[in-house]
């Protein structure tokens, strides 16, 4: 899952002298990458080929049979991830991001607040990916337990919906490695897309949508609006958000 993360300088002019954190603004890159192009970054060639102790090492030392159970697919700069990080402090998590920048910053904040949080932040980590074409490579059948998908791209042309993070083909993918239980959080705050993701998990055999009842339970789904710079945005400018949460269901 990439190269182990480099020690953190506190005296990097990109990162704040007090906190030690890394500075957005030096990280900042185009708000969407095209998901069918090819990059050049390293590729598990399957689940097994990963290796933990590289993103996870604190993690790795106490529990070797470990695996991630969460996925945050096109992670942004890593908001959610943050705010997971000490709800779950067992669960391993990590980001999928496209554009190299911010997959860097991602990397460097975790660095920074493990740095300035000792003994926490040890369960998340980023790689850069495509998450569209190499989610098998990463994890196992079954293996997930939430996947999330906050503020994608929105693609609005039609010719482009190929190109949607969401969709009937995907979501057989997301099927495969989210375990029977588990569950994909979507959020937007484009209405035609947020109809386009319910649309696609409502007429997929393999998830249905948690009753009322277990949205307002969830703990996860109250950060899915506040946890990200996205969200923030959206609440800031009192925008409306579309959200569709499902779970994985068994098939006969």
């Amino acid at each position: 899952m990439g190269e182990r993360m480099s020690e953190h300088e506190v005296a990097n002019p990109t990162h704040n002298k007090k906190t030690g954190l890394p500075r957005k603004r030096f990280y900042r890159a185009r708000a969407h990458s095209n998901p069918l192009s090819d990059s050049h970054f390293p590729i598990p060639i399957s689940p097994a080929e990963v290796d933990y102790s590289l993103h996870y090492p604190e993690m790795v030392k106490v529990d070797g049979s470990k695996k991630i159970q969460f996925a945050d697919v096109g992670c942004g700069f890593g908001g959610l991830l943050i705010a997971l990080a000490p709800l779950f402090p067992d669960t391993l998590m990590v980001g999928m991001e496209l554009r190299d920048k911010v997959t860097e910053y991602v990397k460097e904040r975790i660095l920074g607040l493990r740095t300035t949080n000792p003994g926490q932040y040890q369960n998340v980590s980023v790689v850069r990916t495509n998450s569209m074409k190499y989610i098998p490579n990463y994890f196992g059948k079954g293996q997930l337990k939430k996947m999330f998908f906050l503020f994608p791209d929105p693609h609005f042309k039609e010719k482009n919906h190929r190109r949607r993070v969401i969709s009937p083909f995907l979501l057989d993918e997301y099927a495969y490695v989210l375990a029977v239980g588990g569950i994909i959080y979507t959020i937007t705050d484009v209405e035609e897309l947020g109809e386009w993701m319910k649309s696609c998990l409502e007429e997929h055999p393999m998830f249905e949508p948690l009753t009322t009842e277990e949205l307002e339970a969830d703990q996860v789904v109250k950060l899915l609006s506040t946890a990200t710079e996205e969200g923030q945005k959206v609440a800031r400018n009192d925008g409306q958000t579309f959200r569709a949460v499902y779970r994985r269901i068994a098939t006969h």
